[in-house]
């Protein structure tokens, strides 16, 4: 049920886009109709199901299409490292560095944000006002500011300077119609709003799917570890960064299994720290469908899309042994027909096993497997980058490093200087958060690409990836959306763009 007062400008910010659709794992309750400001937000429960209901604007990421669109391989595909198999003309564009201002995936992540942030901005206007427990009220607070930082995070980074909202807009609010505001700002909300959050009484971890203090120091690490780098260059963050990812450590473990990354009893669990829930029935995603191979009868699915396939050249980067490259690990390259299991499809290439989801392809081809978007690697490896920057390699920078490693079946690292440790960490980060949309990120903030031919860091303008193809500066950011420059004359466009 969507209530829309009115649709202009950043999609906006309206007055409120409410979705009050959700997986069980967010909602206690039946949905409420007829929604009004003034008359909702009336008791405890209401403001937890109002809550629960901005989660579900993380379904955007995995939203796709039958030609294999989604914002999760957009955002992936602008690192050079992958291919698509499928049909998207708008795919193909982007691996090949001729995409416009009017593909569909960048409106879809700008208006996805937005009205993800119209919510949250609602909820933290209303819920002081709601009668509860302190502490109920402090949690639920908590979580509406790692949401908003969440989705601003994500425009910041993807679109530069953006139009600043912080409260409720209306019809008649001169914010209906925004300008953009410098990146500066909207990091020192996002900064501000996790800060909040920090103290707001979350718990160290949550396997239900909400948001915990975990990921709250994730995401902030994962923020100074960012304005250190361009287009900032704040480099005291990395000292923040270090801190906060170290908070992080003791309240996760590593998986003995990588399989546990993509099943469905291991949602939410051991390394896992925030994910977007889905569940049969409720809501389920096309994530396996978009990964396996282009029309190969692997798993029960109606679609088989190869909409992001890995390069041969970027599995063949992994070292010499490693673990995640070894057969249905990572990547796989066969799998017994569906039907017919005494037989085997060969791939002729690598596919993303990482996002295979077994029950589904084995059985009614629904997928419902979570998305992750943090996991305790990146903070371990925050924590090691980000502490080399500031005292060189430490006993413990190398520890959280290692141990990545160790479980790969690798050699431990030593004895490396702080460059040489430096661009470790970098191709760790690449091999270990391979496809889970961190490395287009990271190449924004280290304007450094993974030359995977020659196992090296080049200028990210000036050094080819595996498939020719040398990244335009323009594409440091994405576009602002045609569509919105077109009905907010106070937007200006991007460089290049």
């Amino acid at each position: 049920m969507k209530f829309n007062l009115k649709q202009l400008g950043i999609g906006l910010i309206l007055i409120l886009t409410m979705t009050f659709s959700s997986c069980k794992k967010y909602l206690d309750e039946k949905n409420k109709s007829d929604f009004v400001k003034t008359g909702y937000f009336q008791n405890a429960s209401q403001a937890r199901t109002f809550v629960n209901g901005i989660y579900t604007s993380l379904y955007f990421f995995q939203n796709g299409d039958a030609y294999g669109e989604s914002p999760f391989i957009t955002i992936e595909l602008f690192a050079g490292h992958a291919t698509s198999l499928g049909q998207s003309v708008n795919n193909g564009n982007v691996i090949n560095q001729r995409t416009d201002a009017v593909n569909p995936g960048f409106e879809t992540v700008w208006r996805g944000s937005y009205n993800a942030i119209a919510q949250t901005n609602l909820a933290l206007e209303q819920i002081p006002t709601v009668s509860m427990t302190d502490a109920d009220r402090n949690k639920l607070l908590g979580e509406v500011y790692f949401l908003r930082a969440f989705f601003y995070y994500h425009l910041v980074r993807l679109y530069g300077d953006v139009p600043l909202i912080t409260k409720p807009v209306s019809v008649n609010d001169p914010d209906l119609y925004p300008s953009r505001n410098p990146v500066a700002s909207i990091y020192d909300l996002i900064i501000a709003d996790l800060t909040a959050a920090q103290a707001s009484g979350l718990p160290a971890t949550d396997q239900t799917g909400k948001v915990s203090l975990g990921a709250v120091n994730t995401l902030l690490a994962s923020v100074y570890l960012t304005t250190a780098g361009f287009p900032l260059n704040k480099t005291e963050n990395y000292a923040k960064a270090a801190a906060t990812a170290e908070l992080v450590l003791p309240s996760y473990t590593l998986f003995d299994n990588y399989a546990f990354l993509h099943d469905n009893a291991h949602k939410n669990q051991g390394e896992l720290i925030f994910q977007s829930q889905y569940l049969v029935g409720v809501r389920d995603n096309a994530i396996p469908q978009l990964t396996v191979p282009f029309n190969l009868p692997v798993g029960a699915y109606g679609d088989h899309l190869g909409a992001m396939m890995p390069t041969n050249q970027f599995v063949a980067s992994y070292e010499t042994g490693d673990l995640r490259t070894q057969e249905r690990q990572f990547y796989f390259s066969s799998y017994p027909q569906f039907g017919d299991p005494s037989k085997t499809v060969i791939f002729g290439s690598h596919a993303l096993y990482k996002y295979f989801h077994v029950e589904s392809a084995t059985g009614n081809g629904i997928s419902d497997e979570n998305w992750t978007f943090l996991r305790l690697p990146e903070a371990m490896l925050i924590y090691a980058e980000a502490t080399n920057e500031v005292n060189g390699p430490t006993p413990q920078a190398y520890q959280q490093v290692n141990f990545i490693r160790t479980r790969a079946k690798l050699p431990a690292l030593s004895g490396l200087t702080k460059d040489q440790f430096r661009e470790a960490i970098w191709k760790e980060r690449y091999h270990e958060l391979a496809y889970e949309d961190k490395a287009y990120f990271d190449i924004q903030r280290t304007h450094k690409i993974y030359n995977v031919i020659n196992n090296t860091f080049g200028d990210a303008t000036s050094t080819p990836n595996e498939q020719g193809v040398t990244m335009k500066a323009q594409y440091y950011l994405w576009p602002i959306p045609q569509r919105e420059i077109n009905t907010n004359k106070n937007l200006t466009q991007n460089t290049g763009w």
